[in-house]
């Protein structure tokens, strides 16, 4: 007897964080969106872009968004009563089995969502902080919604941790996903394809965020130019950091640093593809590692900063090579030491392609929807609005606001 398919689910996500500048959080919800798409499930994403930005047909904007400072970085995120409008008339449109929420505890549209609505809610946890200011102020404003969850997930370990002791409770941990055949079969970009004499070693990430640790592997660049004097370094992204700052720090050194600005999921893959190092300098402030994992998949040998999360990501360093974190003296010998040895890149190499298969997105989507199925079939009905909300909405913007000011 042929077993009966799963139902298709319509869901409903929820993105914190602007599309018009997009980071982790929002390609997470736009490969997990697509991911399901695939499998038969109606799926409306709700997330913040201005009227220009280019979104994809099956998400909403619920307006344009604002920079606001969190975690360690410029966040763009949108609040208010509008949005809150925005929200209950998306949500009324939407008829959804499933409400998921990624980042229910920052101050935006996630927030909003928890607080209008009711019925099968899933919340997904990405920020990992050992202390987070923002986490304790904002925490009061949700404490009473969080009982709406029915079920919360963390994207690692460190996120999880960070959920248990702001928060309380607890969360299954489903990891970020990756589509690892894109990364694996991308074509190699001749200008960027290092040879013997010339390795080269990129860097992702926004230039002006300090954690991101640009600062650290631009110390790290004189030491390995006098060993390997054609090496070349791969910059990826945007922010205020140039090729001016970069020579008034490292000099003639300077030459060996390339900016290319920001670039395309395309150039992304093709770039971890082509190159021998990718380098993760990362001060703090990350729960997953995500660019690890598309290096990894690239076949891109991993030299990373010795955090928790990218320990984990990278199987206690046996996928990739740690440094200690913030030492730029021991990123060079890092870099020196993986760039003189290519039996130390391949068995790396070789261990990482095993690894990166647990953050296929066939994998984690399947790990997902048993969440949704889970709690969609706890007899809570269609995803609705809550009909004490619109009073205590009101209340908690107009606290907010005095709050702020």
């Amino acid at each position: 007897m042929t077993p009966t398919p799963p139902r298709p689910l319509r869901v409903g996500i929820v993105c914190p964080y602007s599309f018009d500048v997009p980071g982790g959080v929002q390609f997470h919800v736009r490969d997990l969106a697509e991911a399901l798409i695939a499998q038969g499930h109606h799926v409306s994403v709700l997330a913040p872009a201005d009227d220009d930005t280019p979104i994809p047909p099956y998400m909403t904007s619920a307006g344009r968004a604002v920079p606001v400072r969190y975690n360690g970085a410029v966040a763009r995120m949108t609040f208010g009563p509008l949005t809150a409008a925005r929200v209950r008339r998306w949500l009324a449109a939407g008829e959804f089995d499933v409400l998921h929420l990624h980042e229910p505890v920052t101050p935006s549209l996630g927030m909003l969502a928890l607080w209008i609505a009711e019925g099968p809610i899933v919340a997904t946890m990405h920020t990992a902080l050992v202390r987070s200011r923002a986490l304790q102020m904002a925490y009061p404003l949700v404490r009473q919604s969080l009982e709406k969850i029915s079920a919360r997930i963390a994207v690692s370990e460190d996120a999880r941790r960070t959920l248990v002791e702001h928060m309380g409770g607890d969360a299954v941990v489903i990891p970020n996903g990756v589509y690892v055949d894109r990364f694996r079969t991308a074509r190699p970009d001749p200008r960027w394809t290092g040879t013997p004499d010339a390795p080269t070693i990129a860097f992702l990430g926004r230039l002006d965020e300090p954690r991101k640790g640009l600062p650290v592997l631009l110390d790290a660049v004189p030491a390995v130019l006098r060993r390997h004097p054609g090496a070349r370094f791969l910059v990826a992204g945007r922010g205020e950091t140039g090729p001016e700052e970069v020579r008034r720090l490292l000099g003639d050194d300077a030459r060996a640093v390339e900016f290319l600005g920001g670039i395309t999921d395309d150039e992304k893959a093709g770039l971890l593809r082509s190159v021998d190092v990718y380098c993760a300098p990362q001060t703090g402030g990350e729960s997953f590692g995500i660019v690890l994992v598309e290096a990894m998949s690239a076949g891109a040998a991993v030299v990373a900063s010795d955090l928790g999360a990218f320990r984990r990501v990278l199987d206690e360093a046996t996928a990739g090579t740690l440094f200690r974190t913030g030492d730029a003296d021991d990123l060079a010998a890092t870099l020196l030491r993986v760039l003189d040895d290519e039996g130390l890149r391949e068995k790396a190499r070789t261990h990482a392609a095993e690894v990166v298969q647990r953050y296929d997105w066939s994998h984690v989507t399947q790990e997902v929807l048993t969440v949704y199925e889970m709690v969609s079939a706890g007899g809570a009905g269609h995803v609705g609005e809550d009909p004490s909300s619109r009073r205590a909405t009101l209340g908690r913007l107009i606290r907010s606001d005095r709050r702020d000011r």
